[in-house]
């Protein structure tokens, strides 16, 4: 028997198959089921002086996000909404709307106190310094 990992993906590209239909029945009562669920997708990055959590967003307003920090966690929220226009009719509709929420656990090495927050282009650069007293890697030299 081979096993193959689940990707709710597959669903959007084959919206008439077997596995949709099965999926459908069995998944979307265990999760939210509404199908235009907005989540952004996110780069997480490291350097030497910082972490970077990137969220592409387009279309939104730097008003438009609420970001938090509690017990080491980045809670990231917002919302994004397109005005229909009385009279216009949607011949498709891709670019999901609606609110959203990410949660990001920070390392221990995280500065707590030393983060900003940047929007340009449609990308949310949220930068997490590191806490150079709290290293986690060290070198170790042999005698």
């Amino acid at each position: 028997m081979t096993l193959i990992k689940y990707n709710p993906y597959v669903r959007n590209r084959y919206p008439g198959s077997f596995v949709n239909l099965f999926d459908k029945f069995f998944y979307d009562r265990l999760e939210d089921s509404s199908a235009d669920r907005f989540l952004p997708s996110a780069n997480i990055l490291e350097t030497e002086k910082t972490y970077d959590v990137q969220l592409a967003v387009p279309g939104m307003n730097k008003e438009d996000f609420n970001i938090d920090l509690e017990d080491g966690k980045l809670f990231i929220s917002g919302e994004r909404h397109f005005a229909n226009d009385e009279g216009t009719t949607i011949h498709q509709n891709e670019i999901h709307q609606g609110s959203f929420k990410r949660v990001f656990h920070l390392p221990e090495d995280a500065d707590q106190k030393k983060i900003s927050a940047n929007y340009e282009n449609g990308i949310l650069n949220i930068e997490v310094a590191k806490d150079v007293k709290k290293v986690l890697k060290q070198k170790i030299s042999v005698k």
